[in-house]
């Protein structure tokens, strides 16, 4: 039976916290504005508050994600020997109390991130753990709280379910009364039908809220009823995003749309359906990708690539394409964030060869930092990944920002293999070039206003200028695509680096039979003085040679005009011709052969 002194404990807390509560609820909130673009998650896996935090102001803010999930910050179990080492991730899935102690950092450093994250422009999603408390029979928490199974600062025995089976433990998932009643790998099963335990936990999530606290993923929501998720989020002060982890399988009774009412679900089919397609798969099968699979409707899906539990093999598991995949994790990523369904949430993770292993740590069990004292970053090594700082990924945060309001799939293409392309309306293009030894070379229908673009998967724009290459869109929309094995472009309406003039080029030039004209100068659109790369220009007016290229407005041209016949070059005399192409519109040079 439980000590009378416990009781009376338990009562003081949730009266103590709901006066926190208020108190933090009526200061002032931290300003912070999210703007109608951002749209893109990303879940920080393990990291300390105080690395979130950096990155909100460093990285995330400036790269317009919408978004931090953090993981759970309550105080957890402390595990020292298991079979990945001591201290493994799911630690931190065995809360001992509500207090905001964890091997992130403490109750003030996780308030300073809240406010540094939101100054930055960055929502904050914390991994609400509220069906259960440790698997570990008897130990001392991360903030120095002993427990022993069914006895915690806040729960008594009589909080929680005992469903008859042996060890209580799950021994059908076909049966819905088990699922939602019986433990999940000896964690003791809350009773969130308890008026009690509803509170108790309302009174977390209220604290956290109060602390300036975004939006819930909800852990373990299926082993939940969802009205007892409903009664529990009926409770909560405001209007926080929620998120649901309801992990489907065939045959079982529980299905993600019975959560809807409580907010949005985690989509696993996408991720393992994606993960198949890219592992074994063609490319081409996902002109129809989403709802047509049979997925949730997308303005109910929280998707991902891959997430802390499936990338392990956990949680549904499955044909999951992870960081140790390479160049084909930035392809399924880039997918992920040009296609219009869900919600994505981008993967940030950690090094690891077991899958219970925890975070990079040092041996008492302290978190490695990602943001070095010096400023260095431990990132993309033999530690932290950082999955979202890869340029195709982060890059492609802005490129769903900017397409968003074209919610659509336009000018489809295929080669009917691995090599796809497509538009979001006239705001971005996509090419995805998934063959391992075939280069896709086309030209594509991009449906996007003339000019000249930076693809975002080689570089970044920077003013007027691309650090990497450079797309060119003509005034029909069209463009010539040339995308090396397991490699992809992508363009966007704010990736244009110059707008484009249509310049044609008319030239009075006499030639023998098999000999042809051209025009060749400095910048890339006239080949960039390699007459292998030189323009041909037409002979329908023959003798005036003619054809019109898309040039970059408010540039400084020089160029020649070549003939050309079979391996023979024949430059024109002279000095190089030269002009500055205008602001916008077209122009016309109209010259003589010297």
């Amino acid at each position: 039976m439980i000590r009378p002194r416990f009781a009376c404990l338990r009562v003081v807390w949730v009266v103590s916290a709901l006066v926190v509560a208020f108190w933090l609820w009526a200061s002032p909130r931290p300003a912070f504005a999210q703007g109608p673009t951002r749209t893109v998650a990303v879940h920080l896996f393990e990291w300390r508050w105080e690395d979130i935090a950096l990155e909100c102001e460093q990285f995330l803010g400036p790269k317009g994600f919408a978004a931090v999930q953090v993981s759970p910050p309550q105080e957890h179990a402390i595990v020292t020997s298991s079979d990945g080492g001591p201290y493994p991730w799911w630690q931190r899935y065995q809360p001992v109390s509500y207090q905001l102690v964890s091997r992130s950092g403490d109750r003030q450093a996780f308030i300073d991130m809240v406010q540094r994250c939101h100054a930055a422009g960055v929502d904050v999603y914390v991994d609400a753990v509220i069906n259960h408390m440790t698997g570990q029979e008897s130990g001392v928490g991360s903030a120095g709280s002993t427990y022993t199974h069914y006895d915690y600062p806040n729960y008594a025995p009589w909080d929680f379910h005992y469903c008859g089976t042996p060890g209580n433990e799950i021994q059908s998932y076909s049966d819905r009364y088990q699922v939602q009643n019986c433990e999940l790998v000896n964690l003791a099963d809350l009773n969130t039908g308890s008026e009690y335990v509803r509170n108790t936990i309302a009174a977390y999530l209220n604290d956290l809220v109060s602390i300036g606290v975004d939006g819930f993923r909800i852990d373990a929501a299926k082993h939940m009823n969802t009205n007892d998720i409903a009664a529990i989020l009926a409770r909560v002060n405001g209007s926080p995003y929620i998120y649901q982890e309801v992990i489907e399988a065939a045959g079982e009774p529980i299905t993600g749309d019975e959560y809807f009412q409580n907010g949005d679900v985690t989509e696993f089919d996408y991720s393992t359906s994606l993960g198949n397609v890219f592992l074994h798969g063609q490319l081409s099968w996902l002109s129809s990708f989403g709802e047509a699979w049979g997925f949730m409707p997308s303005d109910k899906a929280l998707v991902f690539v891959d997430n802390h539990d499936n990338q392990r093999g956990h949680g549904g598991g499955g044909d999951v394409v992870t960081y140790k995949n390479g160049t084909l994790y930035d392809l399924a990523n880039v997918f992920m964030l040009a296609w219009p369904y869900g919600y994505p949430r981008i993967m940030s993770s950690y090094e690891f060869s077991h899958r219970d292993q925890g975070p990079p740590s040092y041996s008492d069990g302290t978190t490695k930092p990602v943001h070095n004292p010096d400023g260095s970053l431990n990132c993309f090594g033999a530690e932290w990944k950082c999955e979202h700082r890869w340029r195709p990924i982060a890059n492609m945060v802005e490129f769903r920002n900017v397409t968003a309001p074209a919610f659509y799939v336009s000018n489809w293409w295929t080669d009917g293999y691995n090599q796809i392309a497509f538009g979001r309306g006239d705001l971005g293009f996509v090419v995805i070039n998934r063959d391992t030894s075939k280069w896709l070379s086309q030209t594509l229908q991009t449906g996007m206003p003339a000019g000249t673009y930076c693809d975002v998967i080689s570089g970044e724009r920077n003013g007027s200028s691309c650090t990497g290459n450079t797309i060119t869109v003509n005034a029909d929309g069209t463009a010539s695509f040339s995308v090396p094995p397991m490699s992809a472009v992508a363009i966007h309406a704010n990736s244009k680096v110059s707008n484009s003039v249509a310049v044609t080029f008319d030239v009075y030039a006499t030639t023998y039979w098999g000999q042809n004209v051209y025009v060749v100068g400095n910048i890339p659109a006239l080949g960039s003085w390699n007459t292998a790369q030189a323009v041909p220009l037409s002979a329908s007016a023959y003798p005036r040679w003619r054809g019109t290229v898309q040039l970059p407005a408010n540039t400084w041209v020089e160029y020649k005009y070549i003939k050309k016949d079979g391996g023979s070059v024949v430059w024109e005399s002279g000095g190089n011709r030269t002009f500055t192409t205008p602001s916008g519109g077209s122009l016309t040079r109209t010259d003589t052969w010297r």
